[in-house]
């Protein structure tokens, strides 16, 4: 069935248009067909008083009704031919439609735009009855089903389970895999991109836009301006800060965002702001926090953006390991610059938090490495193996003493004297170094020809010499050698601290060696990089840590430093084995972001949203029953069947035909029905609603929250809500809502002064409003606004007649609604909750405003699964059980009133609490 196209409106179904010539047929059967006659019973003595009859019955249907009717009829047959306005061009050549949706990593933050242009482009398909094949261009895993086409209706089913993935693309393969099962063309192919170049070179991504074009006309859909996904880089320490970096695709315009830290439960450490300057790519913010906050970040993340490139997962790489260095013999302070301990700190200074003491007062601190150089106090040697066996690592450096003396805590044994390689009275000459071994926690870092070894301590010959030797010299002699002491480290450099032994001390290798030592203190870096690390928690598509899933695979530490490594066999997340973790980031393996370069000649480039296509049949129909109901009524008083209703029918039929009128006039327009049909929507049921605030991301999770909450009434109370409905604060009635959630945007402008007088007539007249701030750092006071929320919510309010808040007393009905509870946290626990200082007795004791900060659609939010969508910090799921009750006491109260206030419940109340 093919679409008849009219310009400005088409049908999808217009074989259903030839009942129209029914209608000629219809009319004349509904004229000559009369009404049915009334029934008047009266006394035949009547007759005989003379009673003349005022009215006649008539003996055919009036033109006015047979109108009604048969324009009812009319506006049926149209509404079932689908008719769309403002339609899409039609799909060019004969073939199916090939949808190419980028469904990576940089696809999550925009998500539904994608959903509902392939709804769209789909719905489309099914009118031209077209085939639909659905190529997805993420990484795909050996065993993937095979790429067919399917009709129009199965291609919306298989994109709404369609969900982002947490890995890159694969275009190139992605379209081999499409070739291997389509060989034709003539047909329309609609690529949904991402608006990133991914890992091809320019060259490559127009080859691959050329191959497209080969199988049809080519359209792209993209992005707006600036709207494309950000990616968390690995972040750099610098001055004992952790240093997080953000890049963008677009260098253009000024943009500013903000970058959570969280801790292991979920808990919010820090806040920090990150800006892009006009034409930077990479923006960088600074974490300065004392070593134990520190180190219990867990992830960064992009607030308020969504996807795997916006999460980086943190282990002990980027731990700040307290360091302890014994004080020297005093006798070795005499010349501090050039003592062991000086060198250690130009080397340990910038990249953790150093201490120095006696072995006694290091062994009272909280420490990861204590470090002994040849000059150290050692009063106990058992008291730090016991500390080593507990989990530290003991690092010594060689001397003249340890020569003289090999005992005590060492990984390998010592022969009684030192090796001097070089000088007048040897033969050998001083030696270099030689690469690391692959087992060594140094493997990787480049060994400089010029560093030089004149002098070491050697170690007695072993069967196990080799496996505890982690650096050796040129001539296989081992130069650090370590053993593991219960659940700790001891490490031996063979060299001095200082520049006695070797120049080693002055290299940029020796730092690298220190810091890789100091991942060595917490077991991060494995002893064999060829070691598998199974899945422990993976991110999904949205950047949610979950579950593994069923084709995540073991890899190795090796493995983790490879770029591209990331796929569908090895998600980004946390992969271990015993008490070793690692992360595996997108930050790390993702190339230099890019935008898509311009499309070449032939490609139509839009954005995602552009189209202005609405199917108007429902509204047709609704419109028909509307006229028949009139029908129904005005057939009920032409029978009779109200009394002193002379005339009625007639002006009643006029009246519907005459708005009839008025709407054929007022053009066939969706804004036009807009508002009854979004009254018949708000009140047919029980309905949260929730302001746009013109911030996709915002939007979404306001929807997705109130839906949450709405699963929540459904499965604990009585209450039978509907989905919630988005509100147009300027445009949109707001009676129908018992409670509306109002987010506040950080530079929100405030709605106009028509928008706020509607808002006051709904809080006078019964109406709740729940302003939430969303940011944790608020809600402090409400008068004198020091935050960019507070200050947006006083423009919000400024000129509505607000009454005098306070924070929520105790014995607050709010409080005990239906869960009896003191707190109400959201994503964020803590804040105060405000509301009127006095109970309205105008409105049955219900405050008309209700303001916190705690973000509670963030908490409430699930997917299409009833999966939480976001964390709440810092009490993980629990707190988000007391957020969802919250959510319940608050509709409660807003539906019941004062209710549970009555005395009546008070001792079935106290018997609750146990009193």
């Amino acid at each position: 069935m093919g679409v008849l196209d009219l310009g400005i409106i088409a049908f999808a179904n217009p074989l259903l248009l030839a009942a129209l010539a029914l209608l000629p047929l219809l009319w004349l059967l509904l004229r000559v067909t009369p009404p049915a006659p009334r029934r008047l019973f009266f006394p035949a003595i009547s007759m005989l008083l003379g009673l003349k009859a005022q009215e006649e019955t008539p003996n055919k249907t009036p033109w006015w009704l047979v109108l009604l009717r048969a324009v009812a009829t009319a506006l049926v047959i149209l509404g079932l031919a689908q008719p769309v306005l403002n339609p899409d061009r039609n799909f060019s050549g004969s073939g199916p439609l090939i949808l190419i949706v980028d469904d990576g990593w940089s696809s999550a933050r925009f998500w539904s735009h994608r959903l509902a242009a392939a709804e769209r482009l789909t719905a489309q398909a099914a009118r031209e009855d077209r085939d639909v094949f659905v190529v997805t261009t993420a990484k795909q895993a050996r065993g993937d089903a095979p790429l067919i086409p399917v009709p129009a209706n199965e291609a919306q089913k298989a994109l709404r389970s369609l969900e982002p993935k947490p890995w890159p693309l694969d275009r190139p393969g992605a379209l081999e895999r499409f070739k291997a099962n389509f060989d034709g063309s003539s047909a329309h192919v609609v690529w949904l991109s991402d608006g990133l170049l991914g890992s091809e070179t320019e060259e490559s991504l127009q080859a691959f836009a050329r191959e497209l074009q080969n199988f049809g006309q080519l359209d792209i859909l993209e992005d707006l301006p600036g709207a494309s996904a950000r990616l968390l880089l690995p972040p750099d320490s610098r001055d004992l800060a952790l240093v997080p970096r953000v890049e963008r695709a677009s260098g253009e315009g000024e943009e500013g965002l903000n970058i959570l830290s969280i801790g292991p439960d979920g808990e919010i450490i820090a806040k920090t702001p990150v800006f892009f300057e006009a034409g930077a790519k990479v923006a960088e913010g600074e974490i300065d926090l004392p070593a134990e906050l520190r180190n219990r970040i867990e992830q960064l993340r992009i607030d308020e953006e969504k996807g795997a490139g916006a999460v980086l997962l943190l282990d002990e790489r980027w731990r700040r390991r307290p360091v302890g260095v014994v004080e020297e013999f005093s006798e070795a302070l005499s010349q501090p610059l050039l003592s062991g301990a000086y060198f250690l700190e130009r080397a340990l200074a910038p990249y953790t938090e150093l201490r120095r003491g006696t072995q006694e007062e290091l062994l009272q601190r909280e420490l990861a490495v204590i470090i002994t150089t040849d000059d150290s106090e050692l009063s106990d040697l058992s008291a730090l193996q016991d500390w080593t066996e507990n989990g530290g690592l003991l690092l010594r450096f060689s001397g003249p003493r340890l020569a003289q003396d090999p005992s005590g805590l060492l990984p390998v044994e010592l022969r009684g004297r030192d090796r001097v390689l070089g000088g007048a009275l040897t033969w050998n000459e001083p030696e270099k170094l030689a690469p690391f071994p692959d087992e060594s926690p140094f493997q990787g870092l480049e060994v400089p020809a010029d560093v030089l070894v004149n002098r070491q301590v050697l170690a007695e010959p072993s069967l196990d010499l080799a496996r505890k030797t982690w650096a050796s010299l040129a001539d296989g002699t081992p130069l650090v050698t370590a053993e593991r002491q219960g659940e700790g480290w001891v490490v031996l450099f063979h060299i001095s601290a200082n520049t006695d032994w070797s120049n080693l001390p002055l290299s940029g290798l020796f730092v690298d060696m220190i810091r890789r030592l100091l991942q060595v203190s917490e077991g991060v870096v494995s002893q064999d990089s060829a070691t598998e690390l199974a899945p422990l928690s993976t991110l999904d598509g949205y950047g949610v840590l979950t579950s593994p899933g069923p084709k995540a695979s073991n890899i190795t530490a090796e493995q983790i430093q490879e770029e591209g490594s990331i796929g569908p066999l090895a998600p980004p997340g946390y992969y271990g084995e015993g008490s070793l973790r690692r992360a595996h980031n997108l930050g790390g393996d993702i190339a230099a972001l890019s935008p898509l370069p311009a499309p070449s000649v032939g490609v139509t480039l839009s954005s995602y949203g552009e189209s202005r296509e609405f199917p108007f049949g429902p509204w047709l129909i609704t419109l028909a029953l509307l006229l028949l109901l009139s029908d129904f009524v005005i057939s009920l008083i032409l029978r009779g069947h109200f009394t002193g209703a002379k005339g009625m029918a007639t002006q009643t039929g006029l009246i519907a035909l005459i708005c009839l009128v008025g709407f054929a006039a007022s053009g066939i327009e969706a804004q036009a029905q807009t508002n009854e049909a979004r009254a018949l929507e708000a009140t047919s049921a029980t309905r949260l609603g929730f302001v746009l605030t013109d911030v996709p991301e915002v939007d979404a999770t306001s929807a997705a929250g109130l839906s949450g909450l709405t699963r929540i009434l459904h499965l604990r109370t009585s209450i039978e809500a509907a989905p919630p409905l988005p509100i147009d604060i300027e445009q949109d009635e707001l009676a129908f809502f018992p409670l509306i959630y109002w987010p506040i945007l950080r530079d929100h402008e405030g709605p106009s002064a028509k928008a706020k007088e509607k808002l006051q007539n709904y809080m006078a007249n019964g109406g709740t409003v729940l302003f939430d701030l969303r940011d944790p750092t608020a809600g402090a006071r409400i008068t004198g606004q020091t935050s960019q929320a507070e200050e947006s919510l006083q423009r919000v309010l400024t000129g509505v007649e607000i009454p005098p808040l306070v924070p929520i007393p105790p014995d607050h009905v709010l409080t005990k609604s239906f869960y009896l509870m003191q707190d109400f946290p959201g994503r964020f626990a803590g804040g105060t909750l405000w509301v009127e200082g006095a109970e309205a007795k105008d409105r049955d004791g219900v405050s008309s405003i209700v303001i916190g900060s705690n973000d509670w659609a963030s908490a409430w939010a699930v997917d299409r699964l009833s999966r939480p969508l976001n964390p709440v910090v810092p009490g993980g799921e629990r707190q988000r059980e007391m957020a969802y009750r919250f959510g319940v006491n608050l509709v409660m109260y807003a539906l019941t009133g004062n209710y549970k206030a009555d005395q009546v419940h008070v001792p079935f109340i106290l018997e609750r609490l146990g009193q």
